[in-house]
C-alpha cells in the first residue's frame, strides 16, 4: 500500500479512498436500475455523483462516476449509457460547488447528466446500439427521470451529512 499511495498528499489520498468508496457503493447499489428504452435509468448513481461533486470536486467525482460505470457495464448491470451518463453531472457538480460553496450545488447534477450526457449518448452510444430508443428526446427524457430525484436524494445526504458535522 504504501507504494501505491507514495507521492500522494494526504488530501489526494483521502480523496483516492473516498472516490473508490462511492464508486464501491454505485456498484452495490446498481441492482436498483430501472431499464428506460436502452437506458437502466439509475438514480442512485446521480445520488452518489451529487455527493462526489461536492466532497471531492470535480474531477475525483468523474473518475469515480467512470470507474462505476466501468464495473457496472462489465457485471451487466449498467449499458454503455452509463459512461456519457455519469462524469458530466459529477463534473457540473463539481464546478457548481467550486462557485457557490453551497451544498445546493448538488442540485446542479441534472444540468451536466441530461444537457451533456444526454446529447454524448444520443450522438456517439444510440448510433451503435440497435433498437435502444436513444433519440436526443428520448435520452434526455430518461436522463432526467434519474438525474433529478437523484440529485435530490444526494443532497438530502449531504445535508444529513453536515448535520453530523461532518465537512469538506
Amino acid at each position: 500500500m504504501a507504494n501505491v499511495t507514495r507521492g500522494l498528499s494526504g488530501s489526494a489520498t483521502r480523496k483516492l479512498v473516498l472516490a473508490a468508496l462511492f464508486a464501491g457503493i454505485g456498484v452495490l447499489l446498481s441492482s436498483f436500475a430501472i431499464p428506460v428504452g436502452g437506458a437502466k435509468v439509475f438514480p442512485f448513481q446521480h445520488a452518489i455523483n451529487a455527493v462526489a461533486g461536492v466532497l471531492l470536486g470535480p474531477w475525483w467525482a468523474a473518475g469515480s462516476a467512470l470507474v462505476t460505470a466501468t464495473l457496472r457495464v462489465s457485471l451487466g448491470t449498467g449499458s454503455l449509457f452509463a459512461f456519457p451518463g455519469s462524469p458530466f453531472g459529477a463534473i457540473a457538480v463539481g464546478i457548481a460547488y467550486r462557485i457557490l460553496r453551497r451544498d445546493e450545488a448538488a442540485l446542479f447534477e441534472p444540468v451536466g447528466t441530461v444537457l451533456i450526457g444526454a446529447t454524448l449518448g444520443a450522438v456517439l452510444i444510440s448510433p451503435l446500439l440497435e433498437g435502444a430508443g436513444g433519440g436526443l428526446l428520448a435520452l434526455m427524457i430518461a436522463f432526467a427521470l434519474s438525474s433529478i430525484p437523484g440529485a435530490i436524494i444526494g443532497y438530502l445526504v449531504l445535508k444529513a451529512l453536515r448535520r453530523t458535522g461532518y465537512s469538506v
